[in-house]
C-alpha cells in the first residue's frame, strides 16, 4: 500500500535546503576570463530549482543542463551543511 506524502511548507523548505546542499556537493569549479564559478548538473525537481532561482541562490539556465551556484547559494549551502553537522573539510570540493 502506497503512502501519500503531504507536502507541508516545512517539508518543502527541507527539500529545498537538501537540493541546494546536493547541488553544492556535486558542483565543480569552472574558470572563464573574468572569474571562477561553481556549476552543477540540474537533475532535480524543477519546482525546487525554480524556488532556488527565485531566492537568488542559482542561475536560471533554462536551456543549459547545468546551473551556476551564486555566492549566496554557496554560502547558504555551507551554512546548511554546518547545521546538519557535516564536516566541510571532508566534503568534496570543500
Amino acid at each position: 500500500m502506497e503512502h501519500e506524502i503531504k507536502y507541508t511548507n516545512q517539508l518543502r523548505g527541507q527539500i529545498r535546503d537538501l537540493t541546494l546542499i546536493l547541488l553544492y556537493l556535486n558542483s565543480w569549479l569552472e574558470r572563464d576570463a573574468l572569474q571562477p564559478y561553481r556549476r552543477s548538473w540540474k537533475g532535480y525537481d524543477f519546482d525546487d530549482l525554480n524556488r532556488l532561482v527565485g531566492e537568488g541562490f542559482i542561475s536560471e539556465g533554462r536551456r543549459a543542463k547545468s546551473v551556476v551556484l551564486y555566492d549566496e547559494g554557496i554560502e547558504k549551502a555551507r551554512d546548511l551543511l554546518a547545521e546538519y553537522g557535516v564536516d566541510l573539510k571532508a566534503a568534496p570540493n570543500g
